[in-house]
């Protein structure tokens, strides 16, 4: 685990208005249910819902009763989307600056009604990063007690180890599944293992990706399934058995706002598979045995 973190992360992306707009009451119980299975760990971005989840999270936390430090909240900002919440901003961007990140992390705080963070991220590997100015952020809020531990999502593994040089990294989130697997082959779960850094997939499963409706995603699940239904298990089970069974020790960040679909994913948590089974999973998602 990574500061304390579960071994599966809930993400709150389709807790709010971009997904099943659950009421205060329906939040904070989900919230509940996540703990009594063994999930503390909460994912946010200040994005989601057009900057409005995180106020949702924060109230429904207040009125459950549930004592924040039973919990760890992971929260994500940088990129900046014109909207209602931002009307100052015309296009979308990315906002790295020092000032800003003080400021995002500080309205997290008020948002969550917390006083500190777990873990911060910067959300984007922008084009316009200036990791010695992200660094000084850092270093202020880590100071003030405000964050506990940094982090990166969505970067290269070249910006993974040059921000790394500035200031120690704790975690890496990445979209990384047995479809979206390049994570695997383009450097960036190697520089986390070498570095010491927890990666973290907030796509564990693929996504849509599975279930493509087109011809060829058609095709590609018919042979997934038939491999998934020899060992006596779903496709959505094999992708995470896959994913688990890397030697980088990736954790999960569950995005479904329910708690039986998050439920899924810990009861799989003790089952192992063999080196031989992963290699027959990427056999049929590249179509051909490695060489």
């Amino acid at each position: 685990m990574t500061n304390g973190f579960s071994p599966v992360i809930a993400g709150t992306i389709r807790w709010g208005s971009w997904g099943a707009k659950l009421s205060t009451a329906k939040m904070g119980k989900l919230i509940e249910e996540c703990l009594e299975i063994g999930v503390d760990t909460f994912d946010h971005a200040d994005v989601n819902g057009n900057y409005t989840t995180e106020k949702e999270f924060g109230q429904a936390l207040l009125e459950s009763g549930v004592d924040r430090s039973k919990i760890k909240i992971i929260v994500k900002s940088g990129i900046v989307k014109p909207c209602s919440e931002k009307p100052q901003y015309t296009i979308s961007h990315y906002d790295n600056r020092k000032a800003y990140i003080i400021d995002s992390v500080h309205q997290s705080l008020v948002n969550l009604n917390t006083d500190y963070l777990d873990m911060y991220m910067i959300h984007r590997g922008s084009p316009m990063l200036h990791f010695e100015e992200i660094a000084e952020a850092f270093q202020e809020l880590q100071q003030a007690g405000k964050v506990k531990a940094f982090g990166v999502s969505d970067f290269t593994h070249t910006q993974i180890r040059a921000m790394n040089r500035y200031f120690p990294l704790t975690s890496c989130q990445m979209e990384v599944s047995m479809l979206q697997n390049e994570a695997m082959y383009d450097g960036r779960l190697d520089i986390c293992m070498e570095l010491g850094i927890k990666p973290v997939s907030w796509s564990p499963i693929g996504g849509e990706a599975i279930f493509a409706a087109s011809k060829n995603g058609k095709k590609r699940f018919e042979k997934l399934e038939q491999v998934a239904q020899s060992y006596g298990w779903t496709v959505t089970e094999m992708g995470l058995l896959f994913l688990l069974h890397h030697p980088a020790r990736i954790l999960p960040v569950v995005n479904a706002p329910k708690i039986q679909k998050i439920k899924e994913f810990t009861d799989l948590l003790h089952t192992s598979i063999t080196n031989e089974q992963w290699f027959e999973i990427l056999r049929v998602i590249r179509g051909e045995d490695v060489s």
